[in-house]
């Protein structure tokens, strides 16, 4: 297929700039597969469509406070600072995209806080705007993370357009978020708050958990019209024995998999036997899930409505089927359904 068959027109007014009030108070469209029919729906009504023994499959990453903004030494001028991940621990080695990137050369040093209480040094240039930097602290490597929580700030994406507040570093994060690592939040988990959760356990739906830290490549825009020659940037992901054990079970009595989200769909999808069970694994992925694709593990799915011409709404057409889901996007559109990381959500069953 064709990257232009995934364009459509979204009124800026939909783009949500805050979470719902509560999380669960999220609107829903339930679009079923076989009928092609769409309920509108509120995200707590999820529990109408799963039974006994059914399982969500959630991705338990959590998102760091990755926008920094710091100054260059000598001029003063404000540079953003994007951390991206970790290269080395002990050396304080981070990759990080850098704004504006003409500014900042190999060699610069870069003085973050009012009393520079952080000091890091340019060391490579990646990309256009990538450089790798190394952090000059000489405290604990505890100390050192605390020294940058508290200089980093939530990293909402541009398209809101707003400073994050305190109330971002609560809801721009899942309630079961445990494993440090993502610069986007994985979204379509936003909308579970903790009695949602119980009151699906308390049904007999069971939790797995697996990690996939989301990186920018989630944004990253696909250049190229010809869809079988774009490459995903890759991510860090694992899938545990516990988890394996709760899906193939659920899996092997017949029961459904749902997963919450495209980020775990992609770690299900990097992972699974000749059977079509999933296995446990760590590693990198740069799976790009396009139509035509037939999935092995979830026949369900949770997630967000998502930008143009990006891989996620992609993904979700090769499993909806890509006229159901553009159509489902037009009825969104008109039905005001709220947009993006903090808007509403679609289960596609």
């Amino acid at each position: 297929m064709k990257l232009s068959q995934f364009r459509f027109d979204l009124p800026l007014n939909l783009i949500a700039q805050h979470p719902a009030k509560k999380r669960e108070d999220a609107r829903m469209m339930v679009v079923h597969r076989q009928t092609g029919q769409m309920e509108n729906k509120h995200f707590r009504d999820i529990l109408e469509y799963f039974d006994d023994k059914d399982v969500f499959v959630v991705n338990n990453t959590k998102v760091f406070p990755a926008r920094m903004y710091g100054r260059k030494e000598k001029t003063g001028a404000k540079i953003e600072v994007f951390l991206l991940r970790e290269l080395n621990k002990q050396n304080r080695l981070w990759d990080v995209i850098v704004d504006p990137a003409r500014k900042i050369r190999v060699g610069n040093k870069l003085y973050f806080g009012d009393t520079e209480d952080l000091v890091a040094e340019v060391i490579d240039n990646t990309t256009s705007r990538g450089r790798t930097i190394r952090f000059l602290f000489d405290g604990t490597d505890e100390e050192f993370k605390q020294a940058l929580s508290n200089l980093g700030e939530t990293p909402l994406p541009k398209y809101i357009k707003r400073k994050p507040d305190e109330e971002d570093r609560e809801r721009y994060q899942t309630v079961y978020a445990k494993h440090e690592g993502a610069v986007a939040a994985p979204t379509a988990g936003l909308h579970f708050s903790i009695e949602l959760i119980k009151r699906l356990e308390i049904k007999g739906i069971r939790f797995a958990e697996i990690t996939l830290h989301t990186g920018l490549g989630t944004f990253r825009p696909i250049e190229v019209e010809d869809l079988s020659k774009h490459k995903m940037d890759a991510e860090y992901y694992r899938i545990e024995d516990t988890a394996c054990a709760i899906v193939n079970k659920a899996k092997l009595e017949g029961h459904r998999i749902c997963s919450v989200g495209t980020t775990t769909m992609r770690a299900l999808e990097s992972s699974f036997t000749a059977e079509k069970l999933l296995k446990p694994s760590e590693g990198w992925t740069n799976t790009f899930i396009h139509p035509p694709y037939n999935f092995s593990i979830a026949d369900s799915l949770v997630t967000n409505f998502h930008l143009p011409k990006t891989s996620l709404l992609i993904m979700v057409c090769a499993f909806a089927g890509y006229d159901l889901a553009m159509e489902a996007y037009k009825k969104a559109i008109k039905d005001k359904y709220r947009f993006f990381s903090y808007g509403d959500a679609m289960l596609v069953i």
